[in-house]
């Protein structure tokens, strides 16, 4: 049986207070801690681990192990090392939890928490991106071996004017639509995001190095040069880890926000540097064209996700 959130926690000498929210681990989907908010103590909360709740009589009260003194042992939570799963995306980590979603913490980004690094996260990224990846074998192989049998696509799709990217270095997500078609189907149409940004002169060096960018086609053959003095970026909506979606996010280390990936928690900078988390190269730079009127226009290239190495798929 599952406690309610604001169940009443007791030790064996009297109550003590009432569980305010629940720790997850996100390996295992399983509550790791309780946090409970002292009755009388100015909203002090304390995390108890899991295995010091002795029972639990029903729903409305938890009975945990040892004495008020015992409780009181417990460390305070610092809620700044924690983020809810409003913020980070955990595929159903809630499904078995009788609980809102704000009311489940999940560890913070470790560079966002200025610890050493460990390798939780990576174990975290590899449990949940093999579960993921289970139902999606076969349209991951057939998108895969996609380019054995098709050229690349090198058409121009519209996404949007400048005048909407107001500020430099920050991340402002356009959205366009582009169809596919297979041998005997329908034509298909999917929304998809690109992410523009303003450049500085800083955020130009460090994607291009000084060095006009040239993207090929399957023959090899330049199809289109964006300029490494251009001021605007575009960056692949999808994150180079395992092709989830990522978001423009302010933290309590960078107030004017960096790109984080909320499926397994890569943090990118405004030139798309990796600046923690599993992703194993920056965020991928789309061909790019601004007209004199401000209109954008890219190539929808996407690259293999989890490599190294840029290897166009599309």
């Amino acid at each position: 049986m599952q406690p309610k959130i604001t169940a009443n926690a007791r030790c064996v000498d009297g109550e003590v207070g009432s569980i305010a929210k629940i720790i997850v681990d996100p390996l295992s989907h399983e509550i790791s801690h309780v946090v409970i908010r002292e009755r009388g103590g100015q909203g002090v909360e304390r995390q108890v681990p899991i295995d010091q709740i002795q029972a639990v009589p029903n729903e409305e009260e938890v009975l945990l192990q040892g004495s008020t003194d015992t409780f009181r042992q417990w460390p305070v939570l610092n809620r700044g090392d924690y983020v809810t799963i409003h913020e980070v995306e955990i595929a159903h980590l809630e499904d078995h939890l009788h609980v809102a979603p704000g009311e489940i913490l999940v560890p913070y980004p470790r560079l966002e928490q200025a610890v050493p690094r460990r390798s939780f996260f990576a174990n975290m990224t590899h449990a949940i991106g093999a579960l993921i990846a289970l139902p999606l074998v076969f349209p991951v192989l057939k998108y895969l071996m996609q380019p054995m049998y098709r050229p690349f696509d090198n058409t121009w799709f519209p996404v949007g004017n400048v005048r909407k990217v107001k500020k430099e270095n920050i991340g402002y997500q356009f959205k366009y639509t582009r169809g596919f078609k297979e041998a005997f189907m329908p034509e298909q149409h999917i929304e998809k995001n690109i992410w523009v940004v303003k450049a500085t002169p800083a955020v130009q060096q460090a994607i291009y190095g000084g060095k006009d960018r040239k993207f090929y086609d399957d023959k090899g053959n330049v199809v289109w040069v964006n300029k490494a003095n251009a001021t605007h970026i575009g960056f692949s909506g999808k994150c180079p880890h395992l092709g989830c979606g990522y978001k423009w996010r302010r933290t309590k280390n960078y107030p004017d926000g960096v790109f984080l990936c909320p499926c397994h928690l890569s943090i990118y900078d405004e030139a798309g540097k990796v600046l923690d988390g599993p992703a194993p190269r920056p965020l991928d730079v789309l061909p790019l064209q601004v007209n004199a009127v401000g209109d954008m226009k890219i190539i929808d290239v996407e690259y293999k996700a989890g490599v190294k190495n840029q290897i166009r798929l599309l």
